[in-house]
């Protein structure tokens, strides 16, 4: 028998669609490593287990997110780890803060911030863009959006890197379960203060809308928004993260398509859908199954840990023509890297309007980029994209080379 696949292994981890592709085409429902894991690699199974909450419940995602080591799991009581009616009610609540109405009021605010981020990065010299840019434009996003102290925009990362690492903790890795821990507890420290804040004093942003929100009369909990406030600081800063980097990886890949795009910036938005399809930040959502059931003729046994490989998915070869090519032409828009029913990403317009204009401030003042180094890749069974991305940009008045 041969061994498992192991999807945190590091050539995995560096590139995992020739296996994604070998699971499609030779076993879509089976069990992979860490752990034994049930991984669904095809299209059409990935939307059966997404479009059944109640034969694959989102009991996975709590799993996955609230271990049995992890004492007051800030996501314990958010939205991705609970079924209907429970998710209904509370997405309801917080859709009121965070509609497009929030969006059109963060727009112009946010063009304004990647243009100074583009501004201050050096030209012809190496850099790691996340530090330079991926990271600090959605950081200083979510800032505003919640009205958080700017001061606290550098600890975003520590935050975001400990608290999505959870489900890859070896089981005896001590140190680092309290090293997340302690994460954990600061981060709930610094938010449970601009709470206070906010309440003394309510301002123009999302978290004097979520204190203020009511339906029927209803609001929601302390523990329920602790937990909204942890998804979307994490989930926002990460998914934004990624999808920027995969976006300037691939442009340096694809010069043809840099140049395109850099001649007509009405491409961008057709950029940003083929990069979520081609290269998407998330790449698993876990789900637990409630009864035993049967998945492209694989017997399923209540209980199994059911893991929904969207980015496998996404590069199904009989839902997506020539798959594994990156055609910026692709019909779209590409929904799936944001999930699919009930469960689909509140944020999707965010993490979109900040991909386009963060990549339409970069081509405007830049003609090119190029490697200068090797991509490190993060470590979770979730979420796939570059620790470091070192890269030289040239401007618009210099020799791409």
């Amino acid at each position: 028998m041969s061994p498992r696949l192991n999807l945190l292994a590091p050539e995995v981890r560096a590139n995992p669609y020739p296996h994604y592709a070998e699971l499609r085409r030779t076993a879509p429902v089976c069990q992979v490593d860490p752990g034994g894991l049930w991984a669904v690699s095809r299209y059409d199974d990935v939307i059966a287990v997404l479009k059944n909450p109640q034969l694959f419940s989102s009991e996975g995602m709590r799993r996955a997110t609230c271990p049995p080591w992890f004492e007051e799991a800030p996501f314990a009581q958010s939205m991705i780890v609970q079924d209907p009616p429970e998710h209904g009610r509370l997405r309801v609540l917080v859709n009121r803060a965070f509609g497009p109405a929030a969006l059109s009021r963060l727009e112009p605010w946010v063009r304004q911030r990647c243009q100074t981020l583009v501004e201050q990065l050096p030209a012809e010299q190496p850099l790691d863009l996340i530090d330079a840019f991926t990271r600090p434009l959605p950081a200083s996003v979510i800032g505003e959006l919640l009205g958080l102290e700017a001061s606290l925009q550098p600890l975003f990362k520590r935050w975001a890197d400990d608290l999505t690492s959870v489900s890859s903790v070896a089981p005896g890795d001590t140190a680092r379960k309290e090293e997340i821990r302690s994460t954990a507890r600061e981060a709930r420290q610094h938010l449970t203060e601009a709470l206070a804040q906010r309440r003394r004093s309510p301002g123009e942003d999302m978290l004097s809308d979520l204190l203020a929100t009511r339906v029927e009369g209803e609001a929601l909990t302390e523990p329920e928004l602790m937990s909204f406030l942890f998804l979307l600081l994490i989930a926002g800063m990460e998914t934004t993260i990624h999808l920027l980097n995969h976006s300037v990886r691939l442009l340096m890949e694809y010069p043809e398509v840099l140049a395109r795009v850099r001649a007509n910036p009405s491409l961008l938005p057709k950029l940003v859908e083929e990069v979520l399809r081609y290269e998407p930040p998330v790449h698993a959502i876990m789900r637990v199954t409630t009864a035993e059931t049967e998945l492209s003729g694989v017997r399923l046994p209540q209980g199994a840990w059911v893991m929904a490989m969207l980015a496998s998915a996404s590069r199904d070869e009989t839902r997506f023509p020539h798959s594994e090519r990156f055609e910026l032409e692709r019909p779209g828009p590409q929904n799936l890297p944001f999930g699919h029913g009930v469960h689909f990403c509140l944020g999707a317009p965010l993490a979109r309007l900040e991909a386009r204009l963060g990549l339409e401030a970069l081509l405007s003042r830049f003609s090119g980029f190029a490697p200068r180094g090797p991509v490190t890749w993060n470590h979770s069974l979730s979420v796939r994209g570059p620790r470091v991305l070192p890269v030289e940009l040239f401007p618009s008045t210099s020799t791409y080379r």
